[in-house]
């Protein structure tokens, strides 16, 4: 690749929460062409077994690669970032990067006590991923499950300052209550707060209000899309022209593309442009 050639870069999630994901990515690289896939067909991931999460995930995965020509995957998926990670790396030929080790990464560096807090889906906890990855940079890492976040945030009830936003935060300061008494009792010191799911960078204000004095919350959306930077680096064009103008996007989706539509906007901060239905198979 060149400085002239853009890479493709391909960005795969279970649904459409990946997005924020998407999202993070162009803010810091906008001269790419991104293709994105939702394989809202076969979610949630997080009821099935790993070697079926595997079989799915590395089947997007070639799609991506193989039918969109993507030069760099980012799994922007935390159940298969956690189960499936070496499955995908093995299906294709190209650089992959998940969410995981990233977001761990960034509450490294943020942390002074090394005791840090992770919300996640139930599955993502359940695989306790956050929690190794958090392990082998010297933290210790307390996972919490906060399953009603995600239909809160498909349905809109996001916004400070609504009605409807005053049940989310409430919902918000109950985890983060139950979370942070369970800290206490094991004797941990917690600075750090870390965002296991693509679908909380949208309540990250409600977060950022409900956290304890002192403790900063970490987006691993961002973390991911800054480390793919990194590795990218050198490669998209420089300059004031690289705007979000130029970037080019194409999502697809295995059902739902009216749903994907209508939700997507509101992951992507910005229109998600007609959905493409693909058929990976059952």
């Amino acid at each position: 690749m060149t400085n002239a050639v853009p890479p493709t870069i391909g960005v795969f999630d279970s649904g459409f929460g990946g997005l924020t994901v998407l999202r993070a990515l162009i803010e810091r690289m906008s001269h790419a062409r991104y293709a994105f896939l939702g394989d809202t067909a076969r979610l949630p991931y997080g009821s099935k077994s790993r070697r079926t999460i595997a079989r799915y995930a590395a089947e997007s995965a070639r799609f991506l690669v193989h039918d969109q020509g993507a030069e760099f995957l980012v799994i922007a998926c935390n159940t298969a970032s956690a189960l499936a990670l070496d499955a995908i790396q093995e299906a294709v030929s190209v650089p992959v990067l998940g969410v995981i080790e990233p977001g761990a990464a960034a509450a490294r560096a943020a942390s002074l006590t090394g005791d840090v807090l992770v919300i996640a889906t139930d599955a993502t906890v359940h695989s306790h991923a956050y929690a190794a990855a958090c392990r082998a940079l010297d933290l210790r890492a307390l996972e919490k499950a906060c399953p009603l976040l995600v239909p809160l945030v498909e349905e809109g009830w996001i916004d400070p300052g609504t009605p409807t936003s005053g049940v989310t935060a409430e919902v918000i300061r109950i985890y983060l209550a139950e979370l942070t008494a369970e800290a206490a009792a094991l004797g941990l010191n917690p600075d750090v707060l870390v965002l296991g799911c693509t679908h909380y960078p949208l309540l990250r204000p409600l977060l950022e209000a409900a956290v304890p004095a002192g403790v900063r919350v970490i987006d691993s959306a961002q973390a991911a899309a800054e480390a793919a930077a990194h590795i990218i680096d050198g490669r998209l064009s420089p300059g004031p022209a690289a705007t979000a103008a130029a970037t080019e996007i194409i999502c697809f989706a295995t059902d739902s593309v009216e749903k994907f539509e209508r939700l997507g906007s509101r992951f992507l901060g910005r229109s998600v442009g007609k959905v493409q239905l693909v058929d990976l198979g059952g």
